[in-house]
């Protein structure tokens, strides 16, 4: 990935676009997982191609899944995934597994490695070895699994499967990321006695990812009885090879619906399903309150900015925070995001981040000990940092739409999870005309102001 400076485009109109999304990695890597222990072959139909699902299908060959790309019927290549064998065993020398800054490798694939016999080594780029990892070492070890190198609760460290894992009661503080109760719940089904999670400690943050991970077992054959808070009861099942279509990523949908705001114009995006467990579907709540325009209609979904962006007070934003900061940044009166201290644990810290880049703009931002306060300022040119964190990369791609003459380093990092990012950027600012002489850009001018 390039660490070059980004001229973000500026535009000086209000935009009219239609911009098409890829596909969810969050669904992607979840459905990969369930592949690797299905009992049969399973195709996944326009999965997403990035950086994060390429770590993930990397790790599940490792650990001895099959993994093809076929023809599919767009542009992109489905998956036909044939599951690890049984009795599968590492070599020898054991299998590494690169979780480059995936959270869902990282988090996700550990489990997986206990079904398998052997040693399975787990290391990343340099800041994944600061990513919370201790709730997932101390839930397999509850388990019976041996973990070596993982008492410091961060990667690396290494999974001695036995090829079988019989399960029961285990409990886990996942106060830092849902992720690790999906992790949990994902292989759950193959455990001899099922098993009884149970999550101590404060609030799990992000919990439309848990409910996410519950509605895809279930779709898929196996029991989970979530009635009670903070307890999960999963029953010892088979689930068959399946044949799925992905949604595209509503996570990743957010920067072009903000970019409606930023520029007091309208963008569409096709194909938004009607239901989904995303919590990119939240964007229809959180847009209207900053001012826009929300209507699905006929499978499109559409916004259009209002004349003044509103300032907002909003919880529980997860990881759609640093879009819904960047809007706020754009704002004409103060904002306060709550509910978001888990962020310091993702990619980056992404509310320090958040704070330095808007601020080194001439914003005014300021953590608090669960959110941000961004105040109204004037902003200017400059360079946006991303900390190879691919949502503070377009966040600076948002602000720069209605600030002439910033610039995002390293927007190669949006090959995370959505690698045509830039293209993609260019190509929705390319769909509005052209000023025509005289033409002014007040709307764009007057943000933040």
């Amino acid at each position: 990935m390039t660490t070059a400076h980004w001229p973000a485009p500026f535009s000086a109109l209000p935009l009219d676009a239609t911009v098409r999304i890829p596909a969810s990695k969050s669904l992607t890597n979840r459905y990969l997982v369930l592949a690797a222990i299905a009992e049969g072959e399973s195709r996944l139909r326009a999965p997403l191609q990035s950086r994060d699902s390429d770590l993930m299908i990397g790790a599940l060959r490792a650990l001895g899944a099959g993994i093809l790309e076929v023809p599919g019927n767009g542009d992109v290549p489905d998956l036909v995934v044939t599951p690890i064998p049984a009795g599968f065993s590492a070599p020898d020398s054991g299998i590494l597994v690169d979780c480059g800054l995936a959270g869902t490798v990282m988090r996700f694939v550990p489990p997986l490695a206990a079904l398998v016999s052997g040693a399975v080594r787990f290391s990343g780029d340099p800041a994944a070895l600061v990513r919370p990892m201790a709730p997932i070492v101390v839930a397999l070890e509850g388990l019976g699994v041996r973990v070596d190198d993982g008492e410091d609760g961060f990667l690396p460290f290494t999974v001695h499967g036995t090829g079988a894992v019989h399960g029961g009661h285990v409990q886990v503080d996942a106060g830092g990321s849902s992720q690790f109760i999906s992790a949990i719940l994902l292989v759950a089904s193959r455990f001899s006695q099922g098993l009884h999670l149970e999550h101590i400690g404060e609030s799990v943050p992000s919990v439309d990812h848990i409910s996410m991970t519950v509605e895809i077992l279930r779709s898929l054959g196996v029991s989970v009885d979530d009635s009670t808070p903070n307890h999960w009861f999963v029953k010892p099942a088979s689930i068959a090879g399946f044949d799925v279509e992905l949604e595209q990523d509503l996570s990743n949908a957010g920067p072009f619906l903000a970019a409606a705001l930023a520029t007091r114009g309208t963008v569409r995006i096709p194909n938004w399903p009607a239901n989904t467990t995303q919590v990119g579907d939240k964007w229809r709540e959180i847009l209207p309150q900053f001012g826009a325009t929300v209507t699905l209609e006929n499978g499109v979904l559409t916004v259009t900015g209002g004349a003044q962006i509103r300032g907002v007070d909003i919880s529980d934003t997860s990881e759609l925070a640093p879009s819904t900061a960047a809007i706020c940044a754009l704002a004409s009166t103060p904002s306060r995001l709550r509910g978001i201290s888990h962020l310091r644990g993702h990619e980056t810290d992404r509310l320090a981040a958040l704070v330095a880049e808007i601020n080194a703009l001439g914003g005014d931002a300021v953590e608090t000990e669960d959110g941000l306060i961004i105040t109204p300022a004037p902003l200017r040119a400059g360079v946006f940092h991303s900390y190879h964190d691919h949502r503070m990369a377009t966040a600076g791609a948002i602000i720069g739409l209605a600030v002439p003459g910033v610039e995002v380093e390293n927007i190669g990092t949006t090959a995370k999870t959505m690698p045509g990012f830039p293209a993609m950027w260019a190509d929705m600012v390319a769909q509005t005309a052209e000023p025509s002489a005289g033409t002014g850009s007040t709307a764009a001018v007057e943000a933040g102001v």
